[in-house]
């Protein structure tokens, strides 16, 4: 038999999924299979629309070699392990002649742990365990989210806290989840046969494509310690996100409730001395976090160095004295042990991390308020350490022995892959040298035209935006776009006091168009009532300049309050920015700017997600017009139809809001 050709496998792939084959899709295939086939590198930049998840799993799948497919959302791992990889199988199948396997691989936090279900958690105040069924008021939130997940760990297959539907706290997720080092080890449990992290990982091994998540990836290149099953192949979807999540994964944090957790934990475990040891470090750190003012440590102080090294060495001894000391009236002691012994060597590392004092390292001191929610933080203070650069960690351990594959639609800023390609450790494209990893960059395009389905607003006339100052020049032009256009405006905001002076404001002089804020209802809540009445307009911050895909009539007006460079007291981005400038570049270029424009990139990219949609994107700060660095911002964003003109645009958002409404 034949053997069938990229593109009779890319149009039945396409055929099965219900799709439309793309010029830009086809391109991006056959870049595909091309790095693939000779093992090199490649950075793509496909638009919203291009069906770039089939651009890259159909190459993928003909080459026949194991491979990993890291993704930011669960929505998009989600899309390709239940609607794209599903169907895409069985359309090649017959071409292929086999039925790859693919599977989805998270870390172990992501699902039920039978032994903390079935014999409790450790309990903080006493030893043993405790049932945390029993002790939740089951009127209580925690109590019914505790209940529901006892109830569907009877019906579950997987495990897999994505799965749960409605989720549940982060609170009570956390005592019938644990983490790699809870975790007594599938030889150890007495469930470990029935473990749903051990059989995610075995489905894993088994599979040909192994769909996981960012996160993983990173812990898979720190650690050392292999997490991802051996592939060929490592495609990076939503590459965009990469760079942020490998820094979040290698960052470290200290809190004084962190510390006094793992205190509690090793009490009842080790001899009085090495306890009452840490209980001392532990209260001398409270107190200075108590003291300290926020922002960047360059040199840690003295007094923060003696605390610091007094929880490195207390640590140290209640780690030793936990490893030699038995103690049968506890009950389960090895799950007692294992975690009160994760507790206190995290407070180890990062305790000794930040006493290195690595040039490499930024540290930092933080305050920051009480957060509900399912993301659930006390209010408290905490001390972070975080990598100045993860580049020469991701050149390292992500371009060798193996075929990446990048793609996003954005990763082409201020017109070429060079910026993303740096953060990544990659060096300018065409670059030649020993160790040097070879790659290129290829933008396949869009299937929408921008240019006749949008309009990129630039409000020159404005004031220049001050740092947290009020801006009632903006908020008058704001008001009238949302009139113009009838609502149907998404406002992204750069920060959450001016996503929510903005809503106060508009909600008085315009009530007849309903504001939802993000935090007053869920993401996926404000999201859906969003898309539900095209008269409602959407305000919030980061999340959304990322997470919205409303295509049609309720998103016709995308609006950005200013650039969202990155705030000047941001201890990780201005120590980076200071770095580049100490080496001889342009950091505010290479980091600020940079970060700009990849945010109002994916801002942008919220306007037109369909073939039919029309609109504007609106920037309210004149500098996008008059400074220096805007035409790099410029370069950055679709090639939407550029003017400065205020009048002409609300006359087009009216007429655009009149055909809306005659199609309703």
């Amino acid at each position: 038999m034949t053997k069938p050709s990229l593109p009779e496998l890319l149009h039945a792939a396409v055929t099965a999924v219900g799709g439309t084959e793309r010029p830009g899709q086809v391109t991006m295939a056959q870049a595909v299979a091309d790095a693939v086939d000779d093992g090199s590198h490649l950075l793509v930049q496909a638009g919203t629309g291009t069906g770039k998840s089939l651009g890259y799993l159909v190459p993928a799948l003909a080459h026949g070699e194991p491979v990993v497919v890291a993704t930011a959302t669960l929505a998009l791992q989600r899309q390709l392990v239940e609607r794209d990889l599903p169907r895409t199988v069985e359309a090649l199948h017959p071409l292929l002649r086999r039925r790859p396997e693919f599977a989805m691989l998270k870390g172990r936090s992501n699902y039920l742990c039978l032994h903390r279900l079935h014999e409790g958690m450790p309990q903080d105040e006493e030893e043993g365990l405790f049932d945390q069924f029993e002790a939740a008021a089951p009127t209580s939130r925690l109590g019914q989210d505790l209940l529901r997940l006892r109830d569907w760990s009877d019906e579950t297959e997987t495990g897999d806290r994505d799965d749960l539907t409605p989720g549940v706290s982060d609170r009570a997720w956390a005592q019938i989840s644990v983490s790699s080092r809870e975790c007594l080890g599938a030889s150890k449990c007495a469930y470990g046969a029935e473990c749903f992290a051990e059989a995610a990982r075995e489905r894993a091994k088994l599979a040909e494509v192994v769909v996981t998540n960012h996160a993983l990836l990173a812990i898979d290149a720190i650690e050392g310690a292999p997490v991802l099953p051996q592939h060929e192949v490592l495609i990076v979807d939503e590459a965009h996100e990469l760079v942020s999540r490998v820094t979040g994964v290698a960052t470290g944090e200290l809190t004084p409730g962190q510390v006094n957790r793992a205190v509690r934990r090793a009490a009842k475990l080790v001899n009085e001395k090495a306890a009452d040891q840490l209980q001392t470090a532990a209260e001398g750190f409270e107190r200075l976090m108590e003291l300290a003012l926020p922002g960047r440590l360059e040199e840690i102080p003295e007094d923060l160095g003696y605390a610091l090294a007094a929880l490195r060495d207390a640590s140290r001894t209640v780690i030793s004295a936990i490893g030699g000391t038995r103690d049968k009236s506890v009950q389960d002691e090895d799950a007692v042990r294992k975690q009160a012994l994760a507790s206190v060597e995290s407070v180890h590392d990062v305790a000794e991390r930040i006493m290195q004092g690595s040039e490499w390292d930024v540290v930092w001191y933080e305050r920051h308020e009480p957060r509900g929610g399912s993301v659930y933080r006390p209010a408290g203070a905490s001390l972070r350490v975080a990598p100045m650069s993860v580049s020469g960690l991701l050149r390292e351990k992500l371009f060798t022995d193996r075929s990446v594959i990048l793609t996003s639609a954005t990763l082409k800023l201020g017109g070429d892959f060079n910026g993303v390609g740096a953060s990544l450790g990659l060096a300018p494209e065409g670059t030649e040298g020993e160790d040097v990893p070879q790659w290129k960059g290829v933008d396949v395009g869009s299937p929408f035209d921008y240019r006749k389905q949008g309009i990129l607003y630039v409000a020159k006339h404005l004031s220049r935006p001050a740092r947290d100052g009020d801006r009632a020049d903006m908020l008058d032009e704001l008001t009238e776009l949302i009139r113009a256009a009838g609502g149907r405006t998404l406002g992204l905001f750069s920060s959450m006091r001016g996503a929510q002076l903005a809503a106060e404001e508009l909600r008085t002089r315009i009530p007849e168009f309903p504001i939802l804020l993000q935090g007053e209802e869920t993401l996926g809540e404000l999201i859906k009532n969003f898309a539900a009445d095209p008269a409602t307009c959407l305000f919030g911050t980061l999340s959304l300049w990322q997470g919205v895909d409303v295509p049609g009539p309720s998103c016709q007006l995308v609006v950005m309050d200013k650039i969202p460079f990155p705030r000047p007291d941001d201890p990780l981005m201005s120590a980076r920015q200071k770095a580049v400038e100490e080496a001889g570049g342009n950091g505010f270029m290479a980091v600020a700017a940079t970060h700009a424009a990849l945010l109002m990139a994916q801002g942008a990219g919220r306007l037109v997600r369909a073939t039919g949609d029309r609109g504007v994107v609106a920037v309210l700060d004149p500098r996008l017009a008059t400074a220096r660095y805007g035409s790099y911002l410029k370069a950055s964003l679709p090639d939407f139809w550029y003017t400065v003109d205020g009048g002409q645009v609300r006359r087009s958002l009216t007429a655009i809001d009149a055909a809306a409404k005659q199609a309703e």
